[in-house]
């Protein structure tokens, strides 16, 4: 007997779960557990189509942020 709400490894990852796995792959901390039920049941244009949207994100992040401090500096040098 198995029990529909357990989690089963070979099933294809959800979305939440590959963002998981890129960001936890983004920062080497991917378990091995993990890593080998993407390779298994994951579709690699799935994952390259969200570290693309994490990457971009990032980015707009930085910039905002970036703009945000140098804003609210005062004018250093003028």
């Amino acid at each position: 007997m198995s029990d529909d709400n357990a989690p089963n490894d070979d099933d294809k990852p959800g979305l939440l779960q590959t963002l998981h796995s890129t960001l936890a792959a983004m920062f080497g901390v991917q378990s091995d557990r993990n890593r080998q039920r993407d390779f298994k049941g994951g579709d690699a244009s799935q994952f390259i189509g969200v570290f693309i949207v994490v990457v971009i994100a990032l980015v707009i992040g930085m910039i905002m942020l970036v703009h945000t401090v140098m804003e609210a500096a005062p004018n250093a040098g003028q």
